[in-house]
């Protein structure tokens, strides 16, 4: 083990060192679990115990899903007996841990428990028909000339789907979602992953604001474009289908974006009771619920092997403490995880501030409105230029806000910060940071009475 650690890891943001894939193969008779090298020209397999120093030996496969499941169909199909394995999908420095746990997990397991392994491990059934989606879209492609380079068990949309005229009016383009590197998320059928500056007409006023922004298929087919405005907090005093929420429920919400347990929701369709979790999308303060069947928890974690109770923690909503995982660059850490119902998957909670989470349940539960610290009119515009959502709020809460793109009188562009100055009891521009100015004059000044004493 000593001489594992010892070995150079790959840095994940180097991309000519990313680790690659390889195959655990459980053999159904037997119950074992081996690591993939090759196979043999008859068919069968040659694989490494994982407690045998080989993994310079091993399969390595390139980690992009659209070349795995070429990959994984000619490999199916060359096994002489295919039926008699399972396999599992790893990353090349997860192999030998993971590989160990589920031995150990398996030589403990009932029947009943060994096949529900089936459900993580690489279904060839899957596999083909995602190829045969595959070819279905590349010919699409090529018959409509676009983007050849996309595929289907990628995106979920084509750009030309998207209606560019809505776009423009929210002065949107396609290649300005491009720089943002917005376009490819709303092509898979995600959010935006940053908030997004939009602009609108109503009527002769004209508003800028910060959105996320996301893609469906309505009623009829077409694919419409969904606004994600920002909120000041979460609207905690209407149900949310149903659910009324406690205060625990928003603490944690606030602390750590998820609520931390299954609810049943009312199905506004139906009225029937559904059990669901909820989670807060952290940029823009939106509740998001998701149906709890719809909950996938990963049998591995960082090289951890999930055990039952620690499943169903997760698949109740709750966070989960794990010990040992081992991170890309082959070090342990510890840390908590959790499903989250926006992002539809188990994420690292991180430490939050949990007394500023507490004290901004504890402001929402004693007035329903927004006090201004500092009792004056917070401005919406600054010298002509529009301030955005995230400046308004730090100038609410009695901050410093940086603005760039103002122009002087001579058409030159400037940059600088906006804070209240309460000498004169209004907002003020300054090209350096007064708060830091303040801090390095507090500094200086403890300098020089260290000096004199």
């Amino acid at each position: 083990m000593e001489k594992n650690k010892d070995k150079p890891q790959p840095d994940p943001h180097n991309k000519d060192m990313q680790s690659s894939d390889t195959l655990l193969v459980l053999h159904n008779t037997r119950n074992t679990i081996g690591i993939i090298q090759n196979i043999n020209p008859d068919g069968t397999i040659n694989q490494t115990s994982p407690n045998q120093e080989h993994s310079d030996q091993i399969l390595k496969i390139d980690p992009k899903d659209d070349s795995f499941t070429q990959f994984y169909s000619d490999f199916y199909h060359q096994l002489k007996n295919p039926e008699e394995f399972t396999f599992f999908k790893v990353t090349e420095y997860e192999a030998k841990e993971t590989a160990n746990d589920l031995q150990n997990y398996i030589d403990q397991a009932t029947v009943e428990e060994i096949d529900e392994l089936k459900d993580y491990a690489v279904s060839i059934d899957a596999v083909q028909a995602q190829l045969e989606r595959q070819n279905k879209f590349s010919q699409f492609q090529q018959s409509k000339n676009i983007h050849p380079h996309l595929t289907e068990n990628q995106y979920r949309y084509l750009p030309e789907q998207i209606d560019w005229n809505i776009m423009s009016k929210l002065n949107l383009t396609k290649e300005k979602l491009e720089q943002l590197n917005a376009l490819e998320p709303l092509l898979k059928g995600y959010k935006t992953p940053t908030l997004i500056p939009i602009t609108f007409n109503q009527g002769s006023i004209k508003t800028t604001m910060d959105v996320r922004l996301s893609l469906r298929l309505n009623d009829v087919g077409y694919l419409e474009v969904r606004i994600h405005p920002i909120r000041k907090e979460p609207d905690f005093t209407t149900k949310l289908f149903g659910h009324e929420f406690t205060k625990e429920d928003q603490l944690n919400l606030l602390e750590t974006g998820n609520m931390g347990r299954v609810v049943n929701l009312i199905n506004p369709m139906t009225d029937e009771l559904t059990p669901s979790v909820i989670s807060r999308d952290r940029l823009t303060n939106e509740l998001i619920a998701l149906r709890a069947e719809h909950i996938r928890i990963p049998l591995v974690i960082s090289g951890v092997t999930l055990n039952e109770e620690q499943k169903k923690t997760l698949k109740e909503g709750k966070p989960l403490p794990i010990e040992n995982m081992l991170s890309k660059r082959g070090t342990l850490f510890h840390a908590t995880v959790q499903f989250n119902a926006e992002k539809r998957y188990v994420e690292f909670l991180f430490n939050r501030n949990i007394n500023k989470s507490i004290n901004s349940l504890q402001n929402h539960l004693q007035s329903k409105t927004f006090q201004n610290p500092l009792n004056t009119e917070i401005p919406t515009t600054f010298r002509g230029k529009p301030l955005h959502q995230w400046q308004i709020e730090k100038l609410k809460a009695g901050e410093t806000a940086y603005i760039n793109g103002l122009t002087d009188s001579k058409g030159k562009k400037y940059q600088g910060y906006i804070s209240f100055d309460k000498n004169i009891g209004r907002f003020e521009f300054s090209f350096k940071n007064p708060k830091k100015e303040q801090k390095e004059l507090s500094r200086n000044q403890s300098k020089g009475k260290g000096r004199k004493m």
